[in-house]
């Protein structure tokens, strides 16, 4: 096992070189002067040369970039081109409310998948079959920005003026109540997904040799779904819940704005019209990292869910 995960995170390596090569390049060839951003409107050309040369920009696109990899080892992602202040700093400030925020949609994804497409998977072609997936189609149709403004207009607007408060806020960060919509309208579009995944799952599990005969010595119905069949179901479950957790981070870009929610989403679009590429850069890189990282759980994960797996460590 030890020996595995020291494989996949020495794997990270080539990923993380790859991602910071392309977002660099992309950031390098990017119309637009750093060097200006920095400076007043009406600076001089001598004085846009003296601040290109003091951040390196003169120098040629493999020496910049060889520049930002040996910073990146020590920790150093540069300072931003907008504040001046270390990127590091900045992103190390606003993580926290990504991932919150991503942890908490992906618990609201799960909880209604899981429940959605194991009574699905159960009640087969009757009422509540057909009312999940009924569900889970409508919350794979409904865009991110308008089921947020809708929330907020039936949650904040029209409950405050009709019973004199607000039972969720509509925008902010710092307590339980500013989490709950957006953790729902990011949620919603992942539950179907892993509904519909579920489903699938369990209806080829519930017709295994092992669940009938689980239920021919007497067991209850409960038992023979909870404990038999979805734990063999939950392996293409974990697996979709792992990269929907990546796709969560980088997909909150919209659902940050709309809840003015601090998280690096809303960092990255800003950094992105400001041209501040080192901050996007240090953002890209972070997503790498995270992402990778999470697939590495999951793999992990499987070993606990099903013992055969387990075997291929040793």
């Amino acid at each position: 096992m030890t020996k595995y995960i020291l494989r996949r995170l020495a794997s990270l390596i080539p990923v993380l070189l790859g991602a910071t090569f392309i977002v660099f390049a992309i950031m390098h060839f990017t119309p637009g002067d750093p060097a200006t951003l920095m400076l007043p409107q009406d600076a001089t050309t001598e004085q846009i040369e003296r601040m290109r040369e003091n951040l390196g920009l003169n120098e040629p696109f493999l020496v910049q970039y060889g520049n930002f990899l040996f910073g990146m080892l020590q920790g150093n992602l540069g300072p931003s081109l907008r504040t001046g202040q270390p990127v590091t700093g900045i992103i190390a400030s606003r993580l926290p409310a990504t991932m919150q925020l991503a942890a908490a949609s992906l618990l609201v994804a799960v909880t209604i998948g899981l429940i959605a497409g194991i009574i699905a998977a159960v009640k087969q072609y009757s009422v509540w079959d057909g009312g999940a997936m009924f569900t889970a189609l409508l919350g794979v149709s409904m865009p991110n920005f308008w089921l947020g403004l809708m929330m907020i207009l039936v949650f904040a607007v029209f409950w405050s003026n009709t019973f004199g408060y607000t039972l969720f806020p509509a925008s902010g960060y710092g307590t339980l109540r500013h989490i709950v919509m957006p953790a729902i309208v990011l949620g919603t579009a992942h539950a179907a997904f892993i509904t519909r995944i579920t489903r699938s799952s369990m209806l080829e599990v519930l017709r295994q040799d092992y669940v009938r005969t689980a239920r021919a010595k007497g067991l209850s119905e409960w038992k023979v779904v909870v404990v038999h069949a979805l734990r063999n179901a939950l392996m293409p479950v974990v697996t979709i819940a792992g990269l929907r957790f990546g796709v969560l981070l980088g997909g909150s870009v919209v659902t940050e704005r709309i809840f003015a929610w601090p998280g690096i989403g809303r960092l990255l679009i800003d950094a992105v019209r400001a041209q501040d590429y080192n901050v996007v850069q240090g953002i890209i890189l972070t997503y790498a990292v995270i992402f990778s990282l999470v697939t590495l759980v999951v793999d992990l994960l499987y070993a606990f869910i099903d013992p055969r797996i387990r075997t291929q460590y040793r």
